[in-house]
């Protein structure tokens, strides 16, 4: 028996998807990552407000912006790029 895409897209629902919000990914030294301790802040190569990339299973679907919901960080999506 033969099933439609729709079908085979529908059966795989609910396999968990990591999904990545990267802020940035600084460079550091060796002797700086050493040096590390509570209370470093490290700079990121991205400007505040900037929107973040959002990944699924590292790959890039889209853009979005930090928030907080009930106390929590969470990722508003703003964009997403056709894939």
């Amino acid at each position: 028996m033969e099933i439609s895409p729709q079908e085979a897209i529908e059966a795989l629902g609910d396999v968990p998807v990591e999904i990545e919000a990267e802020l940035g990914r600084p460079v550091l030294t060796l002797r700086d990552l050493m040096g590390l301790r509570p209370g470093t802040v490290l700079p990121l190569n991205r400007p505040a407000g900037e929107n973040l990339e959002v990944r699924a299973g590292g790959v890039l679907i889209g853009y979005g912006e930090v928030v907080v919901v009930e106390n929590a960080a969470a990722i508003r999506l703003t964009d997403f790029v056709v894939v």
